[in-house]
């Protein structure tokens, strides 16, 4: 049965961030995900998630200025100083939270042209490579996410086989990929078939349904069939709910609670037998 984590960033946005950890607790979950936490001491999340009994799963190395429409710097050849501070900085926040695994994000690439193209992909490739290394030193996972070109257009990397071929060709034994299944059913489709050709370089999984980025159900995604084929072929890892409510959190929740429940149910029924 996946398990499921909520996305602090995108839900319970009804309560200022340090709030969002109790109100997913009260929700039903158990584990939470966010994208920036930078905004906020790294001391005062690890705490709110603690006093929670949350476990924090993932989130996002800093992407540059987020208020400049930035969302990712590790392509850029003139940031990669800033991409290595970032580096450390989320490895200081996840080591506060006991969070295991970051993301990193590529970035727009530069414009086309066929010396620029060598050099962001020999870029990326160079920080895919230190910031595998430098989250392996600290015991963590490094997350490469594929995001599609219709939401943020001229995304460098936009397809899972182009982040796995980048991996590959930086050596990153320790890094896997960040499957999100709203961005890939727009670049790729074929969910099923994809996710268990992948499986064992899938680190994590995040949902949201297309095309508007809701909650699962509103859109064309069969959803009930993915979790039940992830389960299947073996997924193990958590499953992120990173969509934008219809309404409000809780309305929109009718999709998730039946495996909050169960998932309950199991950790009840274990205690029993302990």
């Amino acid at each position: 049965m996946p398990r499921f984590c909520a996305n602090l960033s995108l839900l319970f946005n009804e309560h200022a961030f340090p709030d969002r950890f109790q109100a997913a607790a009260r929700a039903g979950f158990s584990a939470v995900e966010y994208q920036f936490p930078y905004a906020w001491d790294k001391h005062e999340v690890a705490a709110r998630a603690s006093d929670a009994g949350m476990e924090v799963v993932m989130f996002n190395l800093p992407a540059g200025n987020r208020e400049q429409g930035e969302i990712g710097i590790a392509c850029l050849a003139d940031r990669t100083n800033e991409f290595h501070a970032g580096v450390a900085r989320g490895i200081e926040y996840a080591s506060a939270a006991n969070c295991k695994h970051l993301n990193l994000l590529a970035g727009i690439a530069p414009p086309p042209s066929q010396q620029a193209e060598a050099m962001t992909r020999a870029t990326l490739i160079a920080n895919l490579r230190y910031a595998a290394e430098e989250l392996n030193k600290a015991g963590m996972t490094l997350l490469v996410e594929a995001i599609n070109t219709r939401t943020i257009p001229g995304f460098y990397v936009c397809r899972s086989a182009q982040a796995l071929d980048l991996m590959d060709e930086a050596g990153a034994d320790n890094a896997r990929l960040q499957y999100d299944v709203f961005h890939m059913q727009i670049m790729e489709g074929d969910l099923a078939t994809r996710t268990q050709a992948i499986l064992p370089r899938i680190g994590h999984i995040q949902v949201a349904d297309t095309p508007d980025r809701h909650e699962p159900g509103t859109g064309e995604i069969d959803f009930p069939a993915l979790f039940e084929h992830l389960d299947r072929v073996g997924y193990e890892g958590w499953v992120g709910a990173e969509y934008i409510p219809r309404a409000g959190t809780l309305e929109g929740m009718g999709w998730v609670r039946p495996y909050l429940q169960r998932t309950f149910a199991a950790g009840v029924s274990k205690s029993k037998a302990a």
